[in-house]
């Protein structure tokens, strides 16, 4: 009985990090735990083989004997596993499928502007490359415990485009976002700043140049909090365009991701309109 005590208590302090790893995605990816899965299973095993070598076949506590125990443990460890590669399977074909429409819009938007598409870079995955992040150039971060840092001059060159565009000069606004944008890639405040580089060259008229715009604020963030509206703005863009197959997709993945918000009501509106079934 004691052999079995001290077996059951290194196997749940070998699934203590398994228990761990699932309440915390940020510090370990699916590829991680399964790798971990994979290991355990290999210790369990091995323990087992020890069992079965000592002849150890006692009633547990509680019920039945070790290697009833130990069966049952395997068992678990295998469902886990296999639950794990699933949900690796389906985020992968999410990401997949999203960087293809992405892509796909891209493509329409620089054919409808008689841009070469042939020179158009690889689209990104949906989300970023696991394990990479911008490092541009820290200064003291901005209100908030948690608010993220912003590059030097980064806030006071925002603010004084969107100033710009409240004025109503959407030329010179869309030239100063346009310039954040480039200056400040992949910063905190690139998604509202090409979202607002959208609007103002939709004041402008110019709405191939605002829905490549909307695109970029969605898909650098796609669960930030402009995501709904620049989905919202892409699909009514493109409606615009005369892309309503386009349209109509783009509209209904605004219900889709973000139910019950502003945004989607009104993209439903918008399906109506344009005639989306």
């Amino acid at each position: 009985m004691m052999h079995f005590r001290c077996l059951a208590a290194v196997v749940l302090l070998g699934l203590l990090p398994v228990a761990a790893a699932a309440q915390d995605d940020r510090s370990q990816t699916l590829a991680d735990l399964r790798s971990e899965l994979a290991a355990l299973t290999q210790e369990v095993t091995g323990l087992r083989q020890e069992l079965v070598a000592s002849g150890a076949s006692q009633p547990g506590l509680g019920g039945g004997s070790a290697l009833q125990r130990m069966d049952a443990i395997e068992a678990a460890l295998a469902q886990l596993t296999s639950k794990t590669e699933a949900l690796e399977f389906r985020i992968n074909k999410v990401v997949t499928d999203g960087t293809n429409r992405i892509g796909d819009i891209e493509f329409r938007l620089t054919e409808l502007e008689g841009g070469d598409v042939a020179a158009l870079p690889a689209t990104p995955p949906l989300g970023g490359e696991a394990g990479t992040a911008p490092a541009p150039a820290l200064t003291a971060p901005v209100a908030g415990a948690d608010a993220p840092e912003l590059a030097v001059g980064e806030q006071a060159d925002f603010d004084r485009a969107r100033e710009v565009l409240g004025t109503g000069d959407f030329r010179a606004a869309a030239d100063l976002f346009k310039t954040f944008t480039e200056t400040y890639s992949g910063g905190p405040l690139s998604a509202d700043a090409y979202f607002l580089l959208g609007e103002s060259l939709g004041q402008l008229g110019e709405t191939a140049d605002a829905a490549r715009a909307y695109l970029e604020s969605f898909s650098g963030t796609p669960d930030g909090p402009r995501a709904p509206e620049a989905l919202l703005r892409l699909g009514q863009s493109l409606g615009t365009l005369g892309q309503v197959p386009e349209a109509c997709v783009t509209l209904r993945e605004v219900g889709v991701r973000f139910p019950g918000s502003a945004p989607a009501a009104q993209a439903a509106t918008a399906l109506q309109g344009l005639g989306c079934t």
